[in-house]
């Protein structure tokens, strides 16, 4: 008779459970096309572009990676806020925003590279036709600057530009814009009129008296030379003022 107690060699060794698996990560919903669907700033940059993220989306991608989650949205506290950021220096991000020196150079060197794009001067051959393209032209370059920048364009005889110019920058007065600064380029150039433009740093376009003052001083000088000053453009904050269109300018 067979010993109860000995194993039946027919059944298997019992063998010890397998370790349980470590939970791994949860597996992310997935969209239609099977791709999973973006959700930081920089997967949604890369899925979608630049177009499909917010202002703080596009900052949290500079930020990162030293930057954390709603960094870019605590950057923008108040109206203009982006104008401001731009404004500031690297020390300034480092100090009003509590940036580290990395990230504060990263992020300046980023406005400073998107204000040379809008920087670019206007094509030599470009036909001008209405003050609109001027201040399309001009507005970002010029606004939320804290100085008042005075700029000349210079036209052939059929409105075509010549060239652009910077005359002065400083608070604008007849005494720092000096007609042999405006036309003496011009007059190199044999050119057939000229554009007035300058900024307000306040970004109210309305034309002062010295605004005033300026452009007649300038009008005088161009009939006395033979080049017309065609126009000035005063610069705002989203918004212009054209001396031709308003009937400002000296008859």
């Amino acid at each position: 008779m067979d010993d109860p107690r000995r194993p039946d060699p027919a059944l298997p060794a019992r063998l010890a459970p397998p370790p349980a698996p470590r939970p791994g990560p949860r597996p992310r919903p997935r969209s239609r096309a099977g791709a999973p669907p973006p959700e930081c700033p920089r997967e949604r940059l890369l899925a979608q572009g630049p177009d499909a993220l917010s202002t703080a989306d596009l900052l949290e991608v500079l930020l990162a990676p030293a930057g954390a989650r709603g960094r870019g949205l605590g950057l923008l506290d108040g109206e203009g806020a982006l104008r401001r950021l731009a404004r500031s220096s690297v020390r300034e991000l480092e100090s009003r925003h509590g940036l580290g020196r990395g990230v504060a150079l990263r992020l300046g060197a980023a406005l400073a590279l998107a204000r040379r794009l809008t920087g670019e001067r206007l094509p030599r051959g470009r036909l001008l036709r209405a003050s609109a393209e001027i201040f399309e032209h001009f507005h970002e370059r010029l606004r939320g600057l804290r100085k008042e920048r005075f700029l000349t364009v210079l036209l052939d005889g059929k409105n075509r530009v010549i060239r652009e110019d910077l005359v002065s920058e400083g608070i604008l007065t007849a005494s720092l814009v000096h007609p042999r600064e405006v036309f003496a380029p011009a007059i190199r150039e044999s050119a057939g009129g000229v554009v007035l433009v300058h900024n307000h740093p306040s970004g109210d376009p309305e034309p002062s008296p010295e605004d005033l003052e300026v452009t007649r001083r300038l009008c005088a000088v161009g009939e006395l030379v033979g080049i017309r000053v065609l126009d000035h453009v005063v610069i705002g904050d989203g918004a212009y003022v054209s001396f031709l269109e308003r009937g400002l300018m000296p008859s």
